[in-house]
């Protein structure tokens, strides 16, 4: 198994085709488990920046908040600075006048100490003193006390705020969920001022208004390219059958009836599989629940005959295990799985399939078998149409067209599960697919 199959078949570029199909993106979506090694990440991570140091990435309602606390404080703070600056120089340029006790006059202290009319005016002076620094040490700590009990309040009343000012992008995000659904006729209408986020809510609708009319046209062109491409191959492949059927055709007629038969057969699975493959790539809306295990079991009893052909044992051990899909869509990637691990195969060769729950739920469905070896680097494009790993043979017929394993991929995409492809030692490949649950 060196090479992706097509609905049941083997990557290949036909012959005589337009050109080499372009590959798919470079960044495939985040439910993909990657083949291949990661590449490094060199765009933005949220929450770089300022607050990066923070152990949990901020939302922004919480930057929001600390953006309008930390400015009240930083504001509270200097305010407080300048209230106690300006209010000491009060209290230094307030002075008593001097004052002069009479002759014999004396003023006995609380502590005992006697004041004389020589120290009369510098005890008033030292009173005056102390007085002002107590009165700055109170106002100082019923201040910093006040600005304590405003600060949380401004917090709270920031977070408030926050929310409030970011609800229009909460209707925004649920809007591009219940999209990102296949919901294509859902539009915000945002109503209000025009400011800032009615118009991005504007400008979301008029995008999503261009995609649902993208869709649309998309959708129509497979269904007329679904009869205008089967009906010429279907006359083709009649019209070669009645004249194979003819007992007085010579046999150079008959050879090539057959090798135009099989080409047209070979082109009727092309067609097949684009168009499973064009329909398959959004992600479902009607999900139910579906046996994995019955799912791969119905796959298996389809292709035991073509494995008998080719001396190719199969080896299945079912587990019951319930996930959320579509049944015939999945039947299609254990049919596919199967098809590529029987036809890239070895004379003698066995082919193993599994369903079991997957440890976070779901189910899991696992393909191992025999076969040449793979190497690690090619791993990253068997899932891409029209691939081959190097040294495959291009010149059969027999394996396919090479959309099995990306049509395999994009089923497993619009279930929002993961595949990834390992190779066995020894040869062959092992691929794992996990399927969420209900």
């Amino acid at each position: 198994m060196t090479t992706p199959p097509p609905i049941g078949g083997a990557p290949g570029t036909p012959a005589g085709g337009p050109g080499p199909v372009p590959p798919r993106p470079a960044h495939p979506p985040a439910a993909e488990a990657p083949a291949g090694p990661k590449a490094e990440s060199t765009g933005y991570t949220p929450g770089d920046g300022l607050l990066s140091w923070l152990p949990l990435r901020p939302t922004i309602r919480i930057r929001l908040t600390l953006l309008y606390g930390g400015m009240f404080l930083m504001a509270g703070v200097v305010l407080l600075v300048l209230m106690y600056y300006f209010v000491q120089q009060a209290f230094e340029d307030a002075s008593l006048p001097n004052l002069t006790l009479g002759p014999g006059v004396k003023i006995v202290t609380q502590d005992g100490s006697e004041i004389t009319a020589n120290n009369f005016n510098q005890y008033l002076d030292h009173m005056q003193a102390t007085q002002a620094h107590a009165a700055l040490a109170t106002l100082l700590r019923k201040a910093l006390t006040a600005l304590v009990c405003l600060a949380v309040i401004a917090f709270m009343a920031g977070y408030a705020l926050a929310g409030r000012v970011l609800h229009p992008l909460g209707r925004i995000t649920r809007t591009a969920r219940e999209v990102a659904s296949s919901e294509m006729h859902r539009r915000i209408q945002m109503e209000g001022p025009d400011d800032e986020l009615k118009e991005l809510a504007d400008t979301f609708d008029e995008m999503l208004d261009r995609l649902d009319r993208s869709f649309d046209s998309q959708r129509r062109f497979v269904a007329n390219a679904s009869h205008e491409l089967r009906t010429p191959l279907a006359i083709n492949r009649t019209l070669l059958e009645v004249q194979l059927s003819d007992p007085n055709a010579s046999p150079d007629l008959q050879q090539l009836g057959k090798t135009l038969l099989a080409t047209n057969e070979r082109s009727e699975q092309l067609v097949e599989g684009l168009l499973l493959l064009a329909r398959s790539d959004n992600e479902l809306t009607d999900r139910r629940p579906v046996e994995l295990s019955e799912v791969a079991l119905r796959a298996l009893e389809q292709i035991r005959p073509e494995a008998a052909t080719r001396e190719v044992v199969l080896r299945p051990g079912l587990e019951p295990a319930t996930v959320s899909g579509n049944g015939i869509l999945l039947e299609r990637i254990a049919l596919n799985l199967l098809q590529n691990a029987v036809r890239y195969n070895v004379p003698d060769g066995w082919v193993e399939i599994s369903t079991a729950t997957s440890p976070g739920g779901g189910g899991e469905l696992v393909v191992t078998n025999t076969g040449p070896v793979v190497p690690g680097y090619e791993l990253e494009h068997i899932f891409e149409p029209f691939r081959r790993v190097k040294g495959a043979d291009r010149t059969r017929s027999d394996r396919g067209v090479g959309l099995g394993l990306s049509i395999v991929r994009s089923v497993v995409r619009a279930h929002g599960g993961t595949i990834e492809a390992t190779p066995r030692t020894g040869g062959g490949l092992t691929i794992r697919v996990r399927i969420p649950g209900a």
